[in-house]
């Protein structure tokens, strides 16, 4: 059984950082490519970034680049999601997921975990 456990969110105020780790178990963590998204109160879900199982980044949000940056540490089955500069708008449930799709058609998760909440007051 696939287990992403995601951990890290809390109480932040804007200009704010926080890291989110997701620890992975049940898969073979270095053949699966791993993302973030996050779901807001009455907002749609949106996709936040996926990194490859070779290291390389698939995407950020237009709404996280040049604030969020994703790792990974395959020795640990570990994702990370360092934030920076937190805008009161980055408020959501955060949720770490395999991700599969394309540039093109978009990218999809499945398999996420109980999601970590993080809160970022203005």
């Amino acid at each position: 059984e696939v287990q992403l456990v995601e951990s890290g969110g809390g109480l932040v105020q804007a200009g704010g950082s926080l890291r989110l780790t997701c620890a992975a178990s049940g898969l073979t963590f270095a053949d699966h490519t791993i993302g973030w998204f996050r779901q807001a109160p009455g907002k749609e879900r949106e996709g936040v970034s996926c990194i490859s199982s070779s290291d390389a980044i698939l995407y950020y949000a237009d709404s996280v680049k040049g604030r969020f940056t994703i790792s990974r540490d395959n020795a640990k089955n570990t994702v990370y999601l360092q934030m920076n500069s937190l805008k009161p708008e980055d408020t959501a449930i955060y949720y770490c997921a395999t991700c599969w799709g394309s540039d093109s058609r978009g990218y999809q998760y499945d398999d996420w975990g109980q999601g970590t909440q993080v809160t970022v007051s203005s």
